[in-house]
C-alpha cells in the first residue's frame, strides 16, 4: 500500500509528550489538512482554536476525566462547528468536523507528532466548559479537542481489521 495507508496504521493515541513546543509551520500544515477535509454541500462549518498557553491548557485538563494529558502537552486544537452559516442550517456540521479532526490526527502523525482526540460533543457539560474557557461565541459549538505534541511514548503501527464486521450487499 501507499504512504497514506501507512500513516493511517501508524496513527495512535499518544498521551505523553516531551516538553518541546510544536513549531508554527507544523500547526499551519495541520490546519491546512483540516480544511482539506470533505464537507457536506461544501459548507465548511469548522472553526479552530489553537491553544499553546500553558495556563489555558492546564485549565482545559479539567474538561473531563480523560483530559489530564493536557497538563503535559504543548498544544491543543479545539475543533468547533457552526450549525448556521449565512442563514443556512448545516445538518452535517458534526460529520464535517469529524473529517477535519481525522485529517489533523493524520497530519500530526505524518509530521512525527503525537496526538489524541478528546471527544466533547454532544455532551453538554464539557461543551459548556470549553466554550467558556475559550470564549467561544454562542453560535459556535465545541466539537472536540486534539492534544498534540512531540511524543514521549511510542506505539507500534497496527491494523484493527475485523472481517466479522464487513457485510456485502446485505447484512
Amino acid at each position: 500500500m501507499g504512504k497514506a495507508y501507512d500513516v493511517m496504521l501508524k496513527r495512535r493515541s499518544i498521551r505523553k509528550y516531551l516538553d518541546k513546543a510544536v513549531c508554527e509551520k507544523d500547526v499551519q500544515v495541520m490546519l491546512e489538512a483540516a480544511m482539506a477535509a470533505p464537507s457536506g454541500h461544501n459548507a465548511q462549518p469548522w472553526h479552530f482554536v489553537v491553544i499553546n498557553d500553558r495556563a489555558t491548557l492546564d485549565h482545559l485538563a479539567g474538561v473531563h476525566k480523560y483530559a489530564k494529558m493536557l497538563e503535559g502537552a504543548p498544544l491543543c486544537i479545539a475543533v468547533c462547528g457552526q450549525e448556521e452559516i449565512n442563514g443556512r442550517r448545516s445538518t452535517l456540521w458534526d460529520q464535517d468536523c469529524s473529517a477535519a479532526t481525522q485529517n489533523i490526527l493524520l497530519a500530526a502523525t505524518e509530521l512525527g507528532l503525537g496526538s489524541v482526540w478528546l471527544g466533547i460533543y454532544p455532551n453538554e457539560a464539557p461543551c459548556a466548559y470549553v466554550a467558556e474557557t475559550l470564549n467561544i461565541p454562542d453560535d459556535i459549538t465545541p466539537f472536540g479537542l486534539i492534544v498534540i505534541g512531540h511524543p514521549a511514548e511510542e506505539k507500534e503501527a497496527r491494523s484493527q481489521f475485523d472481517a466479522g464486521k464487513v457485510h456485502y450487499n446485505l447484512w
